[in-house]
């Protein structure tokens, strides 16, 4: 394993965080050891938190912060340390916890999940997992991609979510064109089989109120509905940054016997808002680094908020529907439609308008453009599948066969034009600003077929061997009559597979190793013609545990993933002669340590590094935006007797490494530490009052850098005040 450059504070964070996998062991069983603990003259005995009852089912809800099994890394309900590969679940109760206000805040704490790169964008959100961006290709919702491209991409809302769940590396064996680095899979909310009524009402420190509903219930016997809803209005973070979101969530579920269950999930979404025109686009030197002024307030607005438009209007409606045609053999279908029609109007900087990276004059103004797009997409997915489970001798197989199908059709037209320019220290706004003209107007049409085969064989008191293979047939078509680039077709096939073995001891600890070939199909094309499927491998080994004393889940991984076919370059300058090589480690815990004591820790160290480009130049050079460190502690105990019952205190720290601004390595991001804090009082089954508040100590930092002339702030303090009434 090659590791470079690493710096002193990651490896004390590391060091600290595999010591917990060690120490907490001895934590629990020593707090159930003491006969009690006095206080007030009281005898109050603390016990570690055992799990007695069934684990739950892939897509339940989490028992405190650890989950057991997910469906996410195999297709089937699978206990999370025998997927070789590394598995994360952050359930309903974490994310209420840390106060999460957006989906990629919920992925803060996860060991090899770089979030928010750019800050807190409201139309999007933004993940990198094992230095690969996975935004566009690598978000999936109830198992089912949510393929996006260019400006076209659902918008998931977290209130409609009972899990998120993280699968780290290749996953094309199991899901065909995917991002390399990993896929997040949003888990709905179901309904359920006890009365729920739930209200919330919500403000931020901003003034964004919101308010949330959740109700479920049997309708009859055999059927329960659910409806969950989030509504928000107000001001973000930046000048003139403000709009409403609104989403409903409505699911019914039908069982008419044993071996038959439907649910059908939904969600209707609607945005009208304004943007922060500088979100991802400001200069290195004036956010990163001083500029001879010094340095750009985070909350300034470089849009027009007279002209700048937010709108989407989103649908989307599926079904699983679950049948078991014998004790062994059982059939799933999966479906979906979705629908999203999105118009969006903002001016951003480009630089500064004398020296571009930096000012070489006293003027200081930055360069702005104008861009505008319409853009519809339509996705339709179909996942077919038989599950067997059978014996040959000592082995005892579950073998899982499929058919999946992907449909992405898009339509975009966008346009853009030069702005006035902008003061970064007293930005005026109301100029009158000159027409937006068109340069694409395109339709994209993206079909794939998949057929896949999985065997998880167990045998010898122990062992587990997971194979995998599947092949992807892949149809694009572009079609635009104003630039002759985008027009194309292309057809594609690739087979991809998994290989994976791991052992179980009675301990708790499962060691496993796994290896596995990708496939992922790149939209577009460039002047050197349409643009191939990205391919590569990766290699992982790990240790999983899961202690016999308390409820918790451990792990370590170690990988080697190289990405071919990458596409590099800027925009109107793309190639795709790339490679890039991901090494490292990684290090994650979730533990309810006792009943009122929960925990999550990572650490993430790696080495990414251009192995391959057109331009020899940053060959051996790190890629940018990306931190190669990062670590998080979060921590978070409710007082359940006595005078104080039901008060809940949490806190965490992040940490994010320095990362790089440009491809050759010369501008430096500076690394950050942030604190998060949270408390809570309320009555169990009863009402709640909790405060969250993100990046405690108001610390100004840029988050990450896709260029030198365009860097993001990242989120500055944020409160979040939330009552919740269960009726």
């Amino acid at each position: 394993m090659r590791f470079t450059g690493q710096k002193l504070s990651s490896t004390l964070l590391l060091g600290t965080a595999l010591a917990l996998v060690f120490a907490a062991p001895d934590f629990a069983l020593a707090q159930s050891a003491d006969d009690a603990t006095e206080r007030d003259g009281e005898s109050t005995t603390l016990k570690p938190l055992i799990i007695e009852s069934e684990a739950e089912p892939a897509h339940a809800p989490v028992n405190g912060y650890v989950a057991t099994h997910s469906a996410t890394g195999s297709k089937t309900g699978t206990a999370i340390e025998e997927i070789p590969q590394s598995v994360s679940v952050i359930g309903r109760k974490e994310m209420d916890s840390r106060g999460v206000d957006k989906v990629d805040e919920a992925l803060r704490y996860t060991a090899g999940v770089f979030t928010q790169p750019y800050g807190s964008d409201t139309d999007t959100n933004w993940f990198f997992i094992r230095g690969f961006e996975a935004t566009q290709s690598g978000a999936y919702l109830d198992g089912l991609q949510n393929y996006a491209y260019g400006f076209g991409a659902f918008l998931v809302n977290d209130y409609n979510l009972e899990r998120v769940e993280v699968l780290r590396g290749a996953a094309s064996v199991l899901y065909g064109s995917t991002n390399p680095g990993g896929m997040v899979n949003y888990v709905s909310k179901r309904p359920t089989d006890v009365p729920l009524r739930r209200l919330e009402f919500s403000v931020t420190e901003t003034g964004k109120y919101g308010t949330g509903i959740d109700f479920s219930d049997k309708l009859s016997d055999v059927a329960a509905y659910r409806l969950t809803g989030n509504f928000t209005n107000g001001d973000e973070q930046a000048d003139d940054n403000e709009g409403f979101q609104g989403t409903v969530a409505p699911s019914l579920a039908w069982t008419p016997n044993e071996d038959t269950s439907l649910t059908l999930l939904s969600s209707f979404t609607f945005v009208d808002g304004k943007h922060n025109g500088g979100l991802g686009f400001l200069p290195y030197f004036g956010t990163a680094k001083d500029a001879p002024y010094g340095k750009i307030d985070p909350e300034t607005n470089f849009s027009e908020p007279d002209l700048d438009k937010n709108l989407r209007r989103q649908v989307m409606v599926g079904y699983e529907l679950e049948h078991d045609l014998n004790d062994d053999l059982t059939f799933r279908q999966n479906a979906r439609i979705g629908h999203a029609d999105i118009h969006e109007i903002y001016y951003y900087p480009s630089g500064y308008a004398t020296g571009g990276t930096s000012p070489t004059t006293t003027n200081y103004d930055l360069d702005r453009w104008g861009f505008e797009h319409r853009t519809q997409i339509t996705s339709i997915g179909l996942d077919n599948q038989l599950e067997q489970r059978f014996e040959t001798g000592a082995l005892d197989h579950t073998l899982l066969g499929g058919i999946d199908l992907k449909r992405f059709d898009m339509s975009r037209k966008e346009y853009s034009g030069a702005g006035t320019d902008i003061d970064p220290l007293n930005p005026v706004h109301g100029t009158a600003q000159v027409a937006r003209s068109a340069y694409l107007d395109q339709d994209i049409v993206m079909n794939q077929i998949g057929v896949y085969a999985q065997d998880q064989i167990r045998f010898g008191d122990g062992w587990i061997t997971t194979l995998n293979g599947r092949y992807d047939y892949v149809k694009t078509d572009g079609d635009d009559p104003i630039s002759r680039y985008n027009n194309y077709s292309e057809t594609t096939g690739e087979w991809s597979g998994r290989a994976g073995l791991a052992y179980t001891f009675d301990n708790g600890l499962t060691p496993y190793v796994s290896a596995a070939t990708f496939f992922n199909p790149v939209l577009g094309s460039s002047s050197q013609g349409v643009y191939e499927p990205e391919t590569g491998s990766q290699y992982e080994a790990g240790l999983k545990y899961v202690p016999n004393s308390f409820d918790g889940l451990f792990t370590v991984a170690v990988f080697d993933l190289t990405r071919q076919n990458v596409i590099t370059g800027t925009f109107q300058n793309e190639r795709q002669l790339g490679e890039v090589n991901s090494q490292g480690i990684e290090f994650e815990a979730k533990a309810n340590i006792t009943e009122n004591l929960l925990l999550s820790a990572s650490a993430t160290a790696y080495d990414l590094e251009v192995t391959k480009d057109e331009d020899a130049s940053v060959i051996g050079k790190q890629p940018v935006t990306v931190p190669t460190e990062m670590a998080t502690l979060g921590l978070d105990y409710t007082i359940r007797q006595g005078t104080l019952s039901g008060l809940r205190l949490g806190g965490g720290v992040r940490y994010q490494g320095a990362s790089y601004a440009d491809e050759a390595n010369q501008y430096e991001v500076p690394a950050a530490t942030l604190f998060d804090a949270g408390l809570g009082y309320g009555v169990e089954n009863q009402w709640n009052l909790s405060l969250n508040v993100s990046n405690l100590f108001d610390k100004e930092y840029v988050a990450g850098c896709s260029s030198a002339t365009a860097c993001g702030y990242g989120e500055g303090r944020t409160a979040l005040l939330k009552l919740t009434l269960d009726l």
